[in-house]
């Protein structure tokens, strides 16, 4: 699924994320990089949220109905792209044994790229399943 997001910065160097197809779901970064990667964590774990409250998945307005808006008036616009089928087949707790050494690589690495340990794990299982 793709999210439109729209940025905005008051120095040029900082910029806070806001997506308007979901309603209070933002983020923030010290680059324009940065503010993407971390916004399309902030909206993985909203999509979480709206699977544990069992409400139903957002519906997607075009761009130029958001554009509209004055309060997006000149933000930098783009496209996040969120893998969403997790969140539509729902979600199973599962313990699994990792070695200590693996679990920090892996936790360092998600921390670095932004994303779930949950979500990593995942699609590095699809991929290998390829």
């Amino acid at each position: 699924m793709k999210f439109t997001v729209v940025l905005h910065s008051d120095d040029g160097q900082h910029y806070g994320v806001t997506v308007p197809d979901l309603a209070g779901c933002f983020s923030a970064g010290d680059s324009i990089e940065e503010a993407l990667d971390s916004v399309k964590e902030a909206i993985e774990l909203h999509l979480e949220g709206l699977l544990e409250e069992e409400l139903a998945m957002p519906s997607i307005s075009p761009i130029y109905q958001h554009q509209a808006n004055p309060d997006y008036a000149e933000g930098i616009w783009a496209i996040v792209e969120v893998d969403t089928a997790v969140f539509e087949e729902g979600i199973e707790e599962v313990a699994i044994a990792l070695p200590k050494s693996l679990l920090k690589r892996i936790d360092d690495y998600t921390r670095l790229k932004h994303v779930t340990r949950s979500g990593f794990l995942a699609e590095a299982a699809r991929i290998a399943m390829r």
